[in-house]
């Protein structure tokens, strides 16, 4: 232990005199306003901390480990399945946290689990916001759904840069309840996705991305990550706070009468690429 408590003292004593030198090798290095009014370098380096771990705790994206034990869960946004909203951490969409959907037809099909919550949405008179979708939304369908159409708006980004920044900029938005972004088959880093995280911690938005499902072994900061693993089947692979790993079988009594029901079905080899309107047609 003392050995220890030797090398820790050594190692700080090495990283300030590093600091201290690698400061005044800076050309033109003077005082800051903190220094120059009486604050010595110590303090104002542990003040600062202070206010940014005190920013930290108070995001609505921070987990603590006692939050499952002390804690009720954020209530969600009804998912309109009951076998759903079951097994979700607080009985339903988590609002304010990106939701990652992953499925072979890039999620076309599986449009249909939101929406009745797009149609909950509708009441509030934001933007529901449709970024990069493959394919047009069927407009007479999220009539029927009672869904205004009015209300939604479609990004058609040129670049990965611009999707990213779109994404990234109606998140932080406070005019839309709901924001569906199509990735792709492309890689992102997971300070990209992570950047996406950070930015609906800000908001009370439902956000979903689309991914293939190959990205399923790929590390990402979404709170809940669910596959399309066959019809009407949905893997909960990961979600904060609650179970994961199992599925939940949705029966057909969710089904709206005289309406169509839009599911995932499974992917045959060689179809990938067979395209399908992006919400019925």
């Amino acid at each position: 232990m003392e050995n220890v408590a030797a090398n820790a003292a050594e190692f700080g004593d090495r990283a300030r005199q590093a600091g201290l030198e690698a400061s005044n090798a800076r050309p033109g290095f003077e005082k800051t306003g903190f220094e120059k009014a009486g604050y010595e370098s110590a303090d104002f380096e542990q003040i600062d901390v202070d206010q940014v771990l005190d920013q930290v705790m108070r995001r609505s994206d921070t987990w603590r480990g006692s939050d499952c034990r002390d804690s009720a869960p954020q209530p969600g946004l009804a998912t309109g399945y009951r076998e759903l909203d079951e097994e979700l951490y607080g009985n339903g969409w988590p609002l304010g946290q990106t939701i990652e959907l992953l499925s072979d037809s890039n999620g076309l099909g599986a449009m249909g689990l939101f929406l009745p919550a797009m149609e909950a949405l509708s009441e509030k008179g934001r933007w529901q916001v449709f970024i990069a979708p493959p394919f047009m939304p069927y407009a007479p369908l999220l009539d029927a759904r009672g869904i205004d159409t009015q209300q939604v708006l479609l990004v058609h980004p040129q670049n990965r840069q611009d999707l990213l920044w779109s994404i990234e900029q109606a998140l932080r938005s406070t005019t839309c309840s709901a924001v569906f972004a199509w990735l792709g088959a492309g890689e992102y880093r997971y300070s990209e996705l992570r950047k996406l995280q950070l930015a609906a911690a800000d908001s009370d938005t439902l956000s979903v991305l689309f991914r293939p499902r190959q990205a399923m072994h790929n590390h990402a900061p979404a709170s809940l990550r669910l596959e399309m693993s066959a019809y009407r089947q949905v893997n909960v692979i990961k979600q904060r706070g609650g179970n994961q790993s199992f599925e939940v079988a949705l029966g057909e009594d969710n089904d709206v009468p005289g309406q169509p029901q839009l599911w995932e079905l499974p992917a045959y080899p060689g179809n990938h690429h067979v395209q399908v309107p992006a919400l019925g047609a």
